[in-house]
């Protein structure tokens, strides 16, 4: 059952049954707004305000929720595309405007080339861990225009653990969470936040030159990441 989905589609039609519940690997659940998917941009934050700034050219909004990114690049003119996995969360977008939908895993899509490549609200952590990280940027890359450029953000979780919690075989931002609805419980999924440094020699390994647009006080970051040149 698409749990976050549901939630989504009954916030949309005003008829939110419940809390809509994130369990953790790491401490106690989390009562999770489902309102701020539906945030207009003057609710955005300064980092997702930057990272909208910085789209051009034919854009893939990857993890686009219910639209909200997607629609105020359509306003400003951007030809974006709006990605998503919720069959349910695609149904709100098309009945709120979004022209151009794709319901579809990213790591199963190819069809087209794009300019720019966004993912925010900690999107990137659709890789779940440190090596699907490194598979996604090898993947992204059919995806982009020779002169192309991913952006995204994501945070540095440390704050999170005590230091003798770090001895662990995992990285510490592999992450893994559970929605509850209505009393029904989705299946257990992993996330990943990565830390800037980490993310930075992924990336210099991968191919590609990454630069930090952004950070605030709360260790969330902006990164756009192009793919270094043949010379």
């Amino acid at each position: 059952m698409d749990i976050y989905g549901q939630a989504l589609l009954d916030q949309y039609r005003g008829k939110l049954k419940s809390k809509l519940w994130l369990y953790n690997s790491y401490g106690h659940p989390e009562d999770m707004p489902v309102d701020i998917f539906f945030r207009p941009e003057a609710d955005m934050p300064e980092m997702e305000i930057i990272a909208m700034d910085l789209c051009k050219g034919k854009t893939l909004d990857i993890g686009a929720g219910v639209g909200s990114h997607a629609l105020i690049l359509q306003a400003k003119g951007i030809d974006v595309t709006a990605l998503e996995i919720s069959s349910k969360a695609c149904e709100i977008m098309k009945h709120r405007g979004v022209k151009k939908v794709v319901n579809a895993d990213i790591l199963q899509y190819d069809s087209e080339k794009y300019d720019t490549i966004l993912l925010l609200m900690n999107g990137i952590g659709l890789c779940e861990d440190i090596p699907g990280l490194r598979y996604f940027l090898d993947y992204i890359k059919k995806l982009l225009m020779p002169s192309g450029q991913l952006i995204f953000d994501s945070s540095d979780i440390a704050y999170l653990y005590k230091p003798d919690e770090f001895i662990s075989s995992n990285y510490y931002g592999e992450i893994s969470y559970q929605y509850e609805y209505q009393k029904v419980k989705g299946n257990w999924f992993k996330w990943l936040y990565v830390d800037f440094d980490t993310l930075n020699a992924i990336a210099e390994k991968g191919g590609w030159e990454c630069e930090m647009i952004y950070e605030d006080d709360m260790d969330q970051y902006l990164v756009r990441l192009i793919l270094k040149s043949d010379k």
